[in-house]
């Protein structure tokens, strides 16, 4: 990364590694008392950057001269008394979602010199929110897969071991967040690409309702292939270093594509952890997990136990199995997508060779490739079904507690063929897109799900958990994130590299 500075600017003293682990409110109070101007502060930030995210690798693209001239307009914002919400602060974008003036190449050589002309939508209200966007943050290609890797910008590590992913298709993002190179990120998430690399980093994280948050401006699709409405399953939402963070860009890029304004959302009904009834969740039989995974969602549950919610191991009356396998199905139709007729093709034609009772799966992709209309109507009626059952089960419960991922941060894999990969757990090694698993109790049903960090495992590790709630209730879902920050301690930094 080049060494390109601001104007000669140099960050005063008093950005140490605290503040760097602070949230973003913590730096909007800085920036509103005038420790530090905004220029400062960027000029911090990109000293850092310079210094950590070469080993990390964190960042796809920047522009710190356009960043700057964002910064200076804040700084006059404050000086009139006219500062916006996210006045001044430094953000990334993964590198996903179109952001004028900044490449966009989604980790695909084919847009490697694609600059768009205007904003996705979500970015187009941070910006308006006054967030300064200095640099898009590192994905798979065409965030299609659990680590983040491509022929571009090569891989990104996580900044708790180097040897090990952050996790995907936001791992960019997360590694971003966790090393302190922005107030936040805006991210997306389809198969868990928000939920697992918060887990893998020891982020909070959100998944928002489907539909909350416009998607309009994200790859994929294609530039060339836009859709008149969002693909089913995907959502844009935030990754962040707490859980009030992840509340402030929901409420400010939560609306209708076309809304003037930005959503408004009630106050949270229950703000004490003795007014949850919270349901656990866990499936050693059908979606196994590491040790240390469960005991992190165990301990989320027991300090939220003491701190007076009643806890008890229950679920919806679905088959998790069931679930799964319209999920899976779902989220690798979506996929091919992205793919030209003819490997779409090449992957339809193996079908052939699986039985219709394989559930393995290569067998749900390849009957996922050739999916006629028939077939998707009876995935679209049992869906139904299990959307009326956790609709039925959040009468009942406020939130469900269950794992994000079955498995911790794990040493980069990059072997040609992501079937053949596998996960390393206590459990044994599983397959890769188990990772799939527990992503799907929400996005099927469109549910929000936030992550929220809880402890490091014995070789300093993070571990998180998620908590799925009803329908549109996304806010209930980050307010019972904030409860575990409060009783666990939130984030922790990573050890400097």
């Amino acid at each position: 990364m080049d060494r390109v500075r601001l104007a000669g600017l140099t960050a005063p003293t008093g950005f140490d590694e605290a503040f760097f682990a602070a949230s973003s409110a913590v730096w909007r109070e800085g920036l509103a008392r005038r420790d530090f101007s905004a220029r400062e502060l960027l000029a911090a930030v990109w000293e850092r950057v310079l210094q950590r995210n070469p080993v990390i690798n964190a960042l796809a693209a920047y522009d710190i001269e356009a960043a700057e001239r964002q910064a200076a307009e804040a700084e006059r914002l404050y000086a009139r008394g006219e500062a916006r919400a996210l006045e001044g602060l430094p953000i990334t974008i993964k590198d996903s979602f179109e952001t004028a003036g900044l490449t966009t190449a989604c980790g695909m050589e084919e847009l490697a010199e694609y600059c768009p002309r205007q904003d996705a939508v979500a970015v187009e209200r941070l910006r308006a929110a006054g967030a300064v966007i200095f640099a898009k943050t590192n994905v798979p290609r065409l965030t299609g897969d659990f680590q983040t890797h491509n022929a571009i910008f090569g891989v990104t590590s996580n900044p708790w071991d180097l040897s090990r992913t952050p996790g995907g298709s936001s791992g960019g993002a997360a590694a971003a967040v966790a090393a302190g190179f922005c107030a936040f990120d805006l991210a997306s998430d389809l198969g868990g690409s928000i939920r697992w690399p918060s887990h893998a980093c020891g982020l909070f994280g959100l998944k928002p309702s489907w539909g909350r948050i416009p998607l309009a401006g994200h790859i994929p699709p294609l530039p060339a292939m836009r859709l008149k409405n969002p693909p089913d399953l995907a959502v844009a939402g935030p990754l962040a270093r707490s859980a009030a963070d992840l509340d402030l860009v929901l409420c400010l890029t939560a609306g209708p594509q076309n809304a003037t304004e930005c959503g408004h959302f009630p106050p949270v009904r229950k703000t004490r952890p003795d007014q949850l009834r919270l349901a656990l969740w866990l499936d050693p039989d059908f979606a196994p997990i590491d040790i240390d995974v469960e005991a992190a969602v165990r301990v989320a549950a027991e300090v939220l136990g003491r701190a007076g919610a009643q806890v008890e191991e229950a679920r919806p009356s679905v088959a998790f199995a069931e679930v799964f396998e319209i999920y899976a199905t779902l989220n690798f139709a979506i996929g091919f997508a992205g793919l030209t007729p003819g490997e779409r093709a090449r992957f339809a034609d193996s079908a052939r060779d699986f039985a219709p009772e394989d559930k393995t799966y290569p067998a749900i992709r390849a009957r996922a490739a050739r999916i006629d209309a028939a077939s998707f109507s009876r995935l679209v009626e049992r869906r139904a079904a299990i959307r009326e059952a956790f609709a039925s089960f959040f009468s009942r419960y406020d939130a469900i507690l269950c794992p994000a991922a079955p498995c911790l941060a794990f040493p980069h894999d990059l072997s040609p063929d992501p079937m053949e990969r596998r996960l390393p757990t206590s459990a044994g090694e599983l397959p890769y897109y188990d990772l799939l698993k527990w992503a799907s109790v929400a996005s099927l049903s469109h549910l929000p799900a936030a992550v929220a960090p809880v402890a490091l495992n014995p070789q300093g590790l993070p571990c998180g958990v998620q908590i799925v709630c009803a329908l549109n209730a996304d806010r209930e879902a980050i307010a019972i994130a904030g409860m575990i920050e409060d009783l666990t301690g939130g984030f922790r930094a990573p050890p400097a590299r």
